[in-house]
């Protein structure tokens, strides 16, 4: 079930926190990176959901055990943990998986229940698909889940009510909000690293958002998912350079378990759609191999453990970017 409380000694509704010690204070604690799995199947994506309706995802064959475990297996070889955001629609078929997950040291989050983007959603329906993902997750694993990311990244200005739900329903972060300019989603103005959100009632929600680079006056989305495979490995490289070194902050990677199986059944779609899907899938794995190798890299709820004592995290009201649709 849902929860509020405390977690490694954060409260998931903490209000305003005293200063907190310059970024340069413990250098030797700062981590490498930080690395998320979003933990679905080939057939659940965004990508086909005009094609493939909910309702026919039994008929598919699953891809997605072994996927994910071929994950685990390259990142047990690189010592590297992470935070896998697992729909509820897989915990409840594939309870094993989850719980083989957590064995293996990696943080066990929330992706949803049946990968709907929120702006398909009301409030109400939003709050019963978490609720049923999180009950799914926690009967399967054992464990609190306090981390949550939206189906493609769609907690955006319209959606930004999500924000007050999460916060009610005692989770701790947040991984939804994408700050670059996208066709699907994005808010290009929030910021590009971890932060506070300030909302009702005295509760706060963190944010983690997905890594990017500036390059000429823009947010450029690197080093996750599609951005990973599409582009080109040099300009991957220079970018974690630039974070890592001139900026001083973590790497934060994520992809999904059908990114690394090149042989997946291929589907019908749009030529967009199958495009940013199945472009380089052969080509991920060696990538992130290769990314994994400057690690260390931990779970987002280390990361956010180690931002909290020694970063800077901004508070922000999500009335500076829209907080509700305007009304009729």
């Amino acid at each position: 079930m849902m929860h509020n409380g405390t977690v490694s000694g954060v409260s998931a509704s903490a209000g305003p926190e005293p200063a907190t010690p310059q970024r340069a204070a413990q250098p030797s604690l700062h981590p490498a990176g930080a690395l998320s799995v979003d933990v679905e199947d080939y057939f659940h994506v965004e990508a086909f959901a005009d094609r493939i309706r909910y309702e026919d995802w039994p008929c598919f064959p699953s891809r997605v055990v072994r996927n994910t475990q071929r994950l685990l297996e390259l990142f047990a070889r690189h010592g590297a943990r992470g935070t896998f955001f697992i729909l509820g629609w897989v915990a409840e078929r594939e309870p094993a998986l989850v719980r083989q997950i957590a064995a293996a040291g990696h943080e066990i989050a929330c992706h949803s229940y049946r990968h709907a983007a929120l702006w398909r959603l009301t409030p109400e329906e939003f709050r019963a698909d978490t609720r049923r993902a999180v009950q799914s997750l926690e009967e399967a694993a054992g464990v609190r889940v306090v981390g949550y990311r939206a189906p493609t990244f769609s907690i955006v200005p319209r959606t930004l009510w999500a924000l007050e739900i999460l916060a009610e329903e005692g989770f701790l972060y947040d991984s939804s909000v994408f700050p670059v300019v996208h066709d699907l989603y994005g808010i290009p103005q929030a910021p590009r690293f971890p932060f506070r959100w300030e909302l009702g009632a005295g509760r706060s929600l963190y944010e983690i958002p997905p890594m990017t680079v500036r390059l000429a006056g823009r947010n450029l989305a690197i080093a996750g998912g599609g951005y990973l495979r599409l582009y080109p490995m040099w300009l991957t490289r220079w970018a974690v350079r630039r974070v890592q070194h001139r900026e001083g902050r973590p790497v934060l990677i994520y992809l999904h378990p059908w990114e690394i199986d090149p042989t997946q059944p291929r589907l019908s779609g749009r030529w967009k759609s199958r495009f940013r899907h199945y472009r380089n899938l052969e080509q991920m794995e060696a990538r992130l191999d290769e990314l994994l190798r400057t690690g260390p890299f931990v779970p987002f709820r280390e990361l956010l453990e180690w931002e909290r004592q020694y970063g800077q995290l901004a508070s922000v009201s999500p009335l500076r970017f829209g907080r509700f649709p305007p009304e009729n």
